[in-house]
């Protein structure tokens, strides 16, 4: 009887160099075409004015006047409390000093809106621009 040695088959080897080499260049081509690839997008046509102003730092900061969630009238950089009467003669006084004066009315949210309208009254009784707030006093001063 014979007796048969088998050689023992070695484990088949990969060549990781070779590998390293093709992800290298995979990864080299996916880089490119991603980059060239242009993203849909929105395009939007936006509406222009002609009677717009762009703010600059040349421009003087707005007067502020302050609404709290009572009602109550906040005037200036101080933040000193007015009365709508007294509000109307503060704004004359800086119209005088300054005719091209803008106004800033920081509301709550809970302010009520009649405080609001009456503030913006006295602004324009003292003959400051409002802008689009025009629009706005006609249709409150409909209902």
């Amino acid at each position: 009887m014979r007796f048969y040695v088998r050689k023992r088959r070695q484990a088949p080897a990969v060549i990781i160099v070779a590998l390293i080499d093709i992800l290298i260049v995979l990864l080299i081509f996916l880089m490119t075409t991603t980059a060239f690839k242009q993203q849909p997008a929105l395009k939007l046509a936006l509406p222009e004015s002609s009677q717009a102003h762009k703010s600059g730092a040349r421009d003087k900061a707005p007067l502020v006047i302050s609404i709290d969630p009572k009602g109550g009238l906040r005037f200036g950089p101080d933040a000193k409390p007015v009365t709508v009467e007294r509000l109307t003669q503060e704004l004359t006084t800086a119209v005088a000093s300054n005719p091209d004066i803008r106004v800033a009315i920081s509301a709550d949210k809970d302010a009520p809106w009649g405080q609001v309208v009456k503030v913006m009254d006295a602004a324009k009784s003292a003959n400051i621009k409002l802008g689009m707030v025009d629009a706005f006093m006609k249709e409150a001063a409909k209902q």
